[in-house]
């Protein structure tokens, strides 16, 4: 498939009456500056007929009126803290062709290098926000779409996609976003009533990771159907004679970490986690709204000695998985909002998020979108008929996110090293 870029250009809010300054700024929260500092890349695909480029286009300009954030560039106060510039200088905006039908390119949708080509390069990047619109000859649309980390969660970002498809067909913005990022204030005195330093920060670590090779590691899509997932969460659920119901994400989450640490081959003495986040919104007290944009998400770390997890049943890894998402609670949040106030700076930390590593075995990170309306990005046309995050090859760092199918299915993008992919081939299914 070869793309032909056709335009790049920026574009930058577009507001009713007087514009607001562009010489403000917004720290970043203990929660932005402790998430991954990169950007992170999504792929639409919409059959035709599609809306025009322009359309789109003004969609983008008016959206960006109300998520400044985007618009702008991260940069550093007069005491160097991280901050967003509030200055319009707009988002990357590119036109690309290709010659052949949708079909005869990239049909089926598979995780593979090829998706890296429809959207922007996620390296040295100013712009927060880059969209590409690619077109291919039967009328078929492909949006890539990256958005900086440090700005705004999973959550958010979703938020801000369903503006973008509301303001495209004409429909008022509903909810707007709730901007106040000083709402995260530490106590006084604080109180560190759990252990931070080696969970989301540890002292910058010297130590150079083994580089592996990218034809080493291999993403596999996997297709759970309902019934299989059904299955699963009954079987997770069952323990010891009494019923424990686990939700879908817990007990798939549990399946992937024992099939995946067993197609690993590793020794039964090593231990082994899973990094999960944890949304902060409803588990802080009082409740912080879902409109909020911006970070609010911690981590879970169920961990395990290999040989307990998988000579254990899978009620074991679930209950795990369950028990340490339960403790990242109103507590924990805001332990975790006086440790980072007070002793981040002070002792010279760095977080432990860090999408450098080329591989997390003997760990994994399992990433939920289940509950992000990105099919909602109707953009004036209809629906996408299918939506995946671009290729990650990062070994163990999964993506869990609902089929195209929207029948309840789960397709899952789980990266492995191509030694392990035909053990985890065999077992991927088994619910022993």
């Amino acid at each position: 498939m070869k793309i032909k870029k056709e335009s790049s250009r920026i574009v930058k809010p577009i507001y009713e009456g007087n514009p607001p300054p562009t010489t403000t700024h917004i720290p970043l929260t203990v929660f932005d500056k402790v998430t991954y500092n990169t950007h992170i890349a999504i792929i639409y695909g919409y059959r035709p007929p599609t809306p025009p480029n322009e359309a789109i286009h003004q969609g983008l300009g008016k959206v960006l009126s109300e998520y400044r954030e985007w618009a702008g560039r991260l940069g550093r106060d007069e005491k160097g803290h991280p901050i967003i510039l509030l200055n319009d200088e707009g988002i990357k905006f590119v036109e690309a062709i290709v010659d052949c039908t949708l079909d005869q390119s990239i049909m089926p949708f598979k995780p593979s290098p090829i998706l890296l080509n429809l959207h922007p390069n996620l390296k040295g990047v100013e712009e927060l926000v880059q969209v590409q619109l690619t077109r291919f000859t039967c009328g078929s649309l492909v949006i890539g779409f990256t958005a900086h980390h440090l700005v705004a969660d999973g959550h958010s970002t979703s938020n801000f996609l369903v503006s973008w498809s509301q303001v495209c067909r004409g429909i008022d913005m509903n909810p707007l976003p709730f901007h106040n990022r000083s709402i995260f204030i530490p106590r006084e005195p604080p109180i560190f009533e759990f252990e931070h330093g080696g969970v989301e920060f540890h002292k910058k670590l010297n130590k150079v990771f083994p580089i592996v090779e990218e034809e080493d590691i291999v993403v596999h899509k996997v297709h759970f159907t309902l019934e299989f997932l059904a299955n699963l969460k009954a079987r997770a659920s069952l323990s010891h004679g009494t019923n424990k119901l686990y939700s879908t994400f817990e007990s798939l989450a549990a399946h992937l970490w024992r099939t995946v640490t067993r197609a690993r081959g590793l020794n039964g003495f090593e231990m082994t986690q899973v990094r999960i986040s944890v949304n902060g919104r409803a588990k802080l007290s009082p409740c912080v709204p879902n409109e909020y944009f911006g970070n609010l998400v911690l981590w879970a770390f169920p961990c395990a000695k290999v040989e307990d997890l998988l000579g254990e049943p899978l009620p074991f890894a679930t209950k795990l998985i369950h028990d340490a998402i339960a403790k990242v609670n109103d507590n924990y949040f805001k332990s975790f909002i006086d440790f980072a106030s007070y002793k981040v700076e002070e002792e010279g930390l760095v977080p432990t998020a860090d999408m450098n590593k080329s591989a997390l075995c003997p760990n994994l990170e399992v990433d939920s979108w289940l509950r992000f309306p990105f099919y909602e990005l109707d953009l004036g046309w209809g629906s996408p008929f299918i939506f995946m995050p671009s290729y990650f090859p990062t070994e163990g760092m999964m993506f869990l996110i609902p089929s195209f199918i929207r029948d309840g299915s789960i397709d899952a993008f789980i990266p492995l090293f191509q030694k392990n992919l035909v053990a985890f081939k065999q077992i991927c299914f088994s619910l022993d």
